[in-house]
């Protein structure tokens, strides 16, 4: 350790002192800061070129919408069938979606804020009409298109991995409204219907969308070679508001033998249809910033590109978008009971088929991509765990703790039980109170969090030790969240640094295997919201053998999204769900038997 400290001082006193004026000129030189406009898309998320499901794209699971009867809900209707409640869900989604981009768009949005300040904004505005491309070596993301351009008035529609265009405003930029988009949503599927009864099959083009991004870019290329009617296609898709994804299936419920007690097959279900898309990936275009996805029983998630945003600006829109279960007073009938034959949809078809020129070499391409696409969910193994012993209220009042601190010791205490060490820990700091900020990283591992760790190993600590050590670890780790989230944080600072270094430039502090260690996110996390609205939240694992966790600290109820990879023998998400809730119960029994609460898993 003191060596180390001698390369830290000797970093800082020689290069280190370089390159920090060369990040204060790159500072000055940048519009908003000097991180989110020169490095951070690109080195986080576009010179990545391993396929975006499961490994990028993060996933949310919406509560069912409660005017959807109860037995459609609770049913699997026939695979390759849509229903009429599914569409009803559907259109009303779209209403309430581009209901909150009327409203940002008009600036009626009120800004996000704590204690500390009002938040930048900015992140909203790069979820809507915009898509990432695909390049070799590093990818972009589009700039949203004109609100003029028929794409920009657009919903993107797959059904089947078939893709259509829904105009969903008028040219004077007025939605249509929840019933027109209804019938015109029927209208797409009668057409998807009539060219499955005339022998036609889709050539699936979305699934290069879950490839290695290398490969998906050179098949871009091609195909954009191919034919300038793929062009105009391409731009619709990447120009259009979001994605909506119309399932002819509903995923049969994922029992596990492994942890029944702890598992929701239902819930699992509808996690690998968000995060993936089923089993296939099909019907999907991950490269979309926004996809919303509902099952053909009514069940409904979201999954989007991770690049423009972090996960938690999507989370708050979809707490508006599905706040109002859907008014059957909006809609000019039951569900369903009403004729395609108008003179209104007749007149005013408003939706178009986006069709590919395709030759034998794309064609083979996607067999080639589905069968990756197949192998690298097979590979994956999301699961939800609900805690409903206690929740945030009970930590807050009771405990008289931070719910989040606490959490994430649990989390250290989970991991060591289920590996026997300690490991480097990602937390997300939102540093939303700069402009165009992103995150930074908060370090669960510390001192303090390791102490209070061993001493639960320990059987000969005692509890009032332990608590001693819980609330020294929770009060370091709220401290370093402060840091992080105020532009303190270490890690973006230090990543800054390094990256200015140029050609035959060195230092042995980067060069140290520790900090390189230090950066293996084995334990990768992030907490979003109360998600009173949500079944569940998720996102995969950074390292191969280790846990990607997404929580909700709800009131009286904590939802954990777990996931890890099946091929990895140290690691199983499973496991790990029972080493959660045996931490979590372990922390609660150092609080008097006053504060304990009986276990309703």
């Amino acid at each position: 350790m003191a060596k180390r400290k001698e390369l830290a001082a000797e970093f800082e006193k020689g290069i280190g002192k370089i390159v920090q004026e060369r990040l204060i000129d790159l500072d000055s030189c940048s519009p908003n800061n000097w991180l989110n406009d020169n490095f951070w898309i690109k080195k986080a998320y576009h010179e990545w070129r391993a396929p975006l499901p499961i490994n990028s794209n993060w996933w949310l699971l919406f509560h069912d919408d409660t005017t959807i009867p109860q037995e459609i809900r609770d049913s699997i209707p026939q695979e390759g069938s849509f229903s009429d409640w599914q569409i009803r869900r559907a259109a009303w989604l779209v209403g309430r979606f581009t209901d909150f981009k009327d409203k940002l768009d008009r600036q009626e949005i009120h800004p996000d804020s704590s204690r500390t300040g009002p938040f930048c904004m900015h992140q909203y505005t790069r979820l809507f009409n915009i898509c990432r491309v695909p390049i070799v070596g590093c990818d972009r993301v589009t700039e949203p298109v004109s609100p003029k351009s028929p794409a920009a008035r657009s919903v993107l529609i797959i059904i089947k991995d078939w893709l259509y265009s829904l105009e969903v405003y008028e040219a004077n930029g007025s939605f249509i409204g929840v019933k027109e988009v209804e019938h015109k949503l029927w209208d797409i599927v009668r057409d998807v219907e009539s060219r499955e009864q005339k022998g036609e099959t889709p050539v699936p083009v979305n699934i290069l969308t879950a490839d290695e991004r290398d490969t998906w870019a050179r098949n871009r290329e091609y195909l954009m070679a191919l034919s300038p009617e793929n062009r105009s296609v391409m731009k619709m898709i990447e120009g259009s508001l979001f994605a909506l994804c119309l399932d002819a299936h509903t995923l049969a419920p994922r029992p596990s033998s492994q942890s029944p007690h702890l598992t929701k097959p239902n819930i699992d279900a509808q996690v690998l249809n968000c995060a993936a898309g089923g089993p296939t990936g099909a019907n999907r275009w991950f490269d979309k910033a926004l996809t919303v996805c509902v099952e053909n029983n009514g069940r409904a998630g979201m999954m989007g590109e991770h690049s423009p945003c972090d996960a938690l600006i999507p989370s708050i829109i979809v707490d508006y978008a599905i706040a109002e279960h859907i008014k059957p007073e909006a809609f000019d009938s039951a569900a369903g009971k009403w004729s395609l034959d108008t003179e209104d949809s007749v007149n005013k078809k408003q939706w178009q088929r986006l069709d590919w020129v395709l030759d034998d070499t794309v064609r083979k391409e996607c067999e080639s991509a589905s069968q990756r696409a197949k192998a690298l969910i097979a590979d994956s193994d999301p699961s939800q765990l609900w805690f409903a012993e206690y929740g945030a209220d009970w930590i807050k009042t009771y405990a008289k703790l931070s719910p989040d601190a606490y959490i994430q010791m649990a989390l250290q205490l989970a991991w060591y039980k289920d590996q026997g060490s300690m490991t480097a820990t990602y937390e997300t700091a939102s540093t939303r109170l700069f402009a165009h900020g992103r995150t930074d990283v908060i370090r669960t591992l510390s001192t303090d969090s390791r102490s209070f760790v061993k001493s639960m190993a320990d059987p000969s600590s005692s509890r009032s030790v332990r608590l001693g050590l819980l609330q020294k670890a929770v009060a370091s780790h709220n401290l370093y969240t402060r840091d992080a989230s105020t532009g303190k944080g270490a890690d973006r600072h230090l990543m800054g640094l390094k990256w200015l270094l140029r050609d035959g430039e060195t230092s042995p502090f980067f060069e140290d295997p520790l900090y390189s260690k230090s950066a293996e996110w084995k334990l990768s996390t992030s907490g979003l919201s109360a998600g009173t609205r949500f079944f569940g939240t998720g996102f995969g694992t950074v390292w191969p053998d280790g846990y990607g966790i997404n929580y909700l600290a709800g009131p009286k109820l904590i939802k954990f999204g777990i996931e890890s990879k099946v091929s990895c023998e140290k690691t199983s998400t499973h496991a790990f769900k029972t080493r959660v809730v045996e931490s979590l119960q372990e922390m609660g029994a150092l609080f008097d038997a006053e504060g304990a609460t009986k276990a309703k898993l």
